[in-house]
């Protein structure tokens, strides 16, 4: 029983020791990629890299990252607060333009998930900071086909010589 009692205090000890820390006046520096040339792809891939700096020195914040009404975790990269948020948009779907991915750690996302669930406007939750993410546009190649402008060009050439062919004959 005493053995119990000792493992059970441990562990609530520990509990206590590892609840979360929160951010105060976050800084956010950001850097972005996104997929220019689609000619052969079906999605476009946006990953944006980011540090998140805390005035009171808060390290290993879980953060979670919503943009346009998708969310997902933010997978942190290195212990100096060093984080990376993914996603993929289908090109008919992906516009160019700014793309605003909102940051929010354990609370802010509890509390998303909570005005979803009681059906309140998620909006109103404040971010813990917004990364801008610009997309310039996708290129999906050329207005004509390489192929096809070959064929255009042997077409008038072979008509513009049996024409030329059958004016001398006659």
């Amino acid at each position: 029983m005493r053995s119990l009692l000792l493992v059970l205090l441990v562990s609530c000890v520990a509990a206590l020791s590892v609840s979360a820390e929160t951010c105060l006046k976050p800084e956010v520096s950001a850097s972005a990629y996104v997929t220019e040339d689609a000619t052969v792809l079906t999605q476009v891939a946006f990953t944006t890299q980011f540090t998140l700096k805390c005035t009171n020195g808060a390290k290993g914040i879980s953060l979670y990252a919503e943009v346009d009404g998708k969310s997902m975790p933010a997978v942190r990269l290195s212990a100096d607060n060093k984080y990376q948020v993914s996603w993929t948009d289908d090109i008919k779907k992906a516009h160019s333009g700014d793309y605003s991915v909102k940051l929010y750690d354990d609370e802010g996302f509890s509390a998303i998930r909570k005005a979803i669930r009681n059906g309140e406007d998620p909006a109103s939750v404040k971010p813990l900071a917004v990364v801008v993410v610009n997309n310039p546009g996708v290129y999906t190649g050329p207005w004509i086909n390489s192929e096809l402008l070959a064929a255009a060009l042997a077409a008038l050439v072979s008509y513009t010589a049996f024409s030329a062919k059958s004016k001398l004959l006659a």
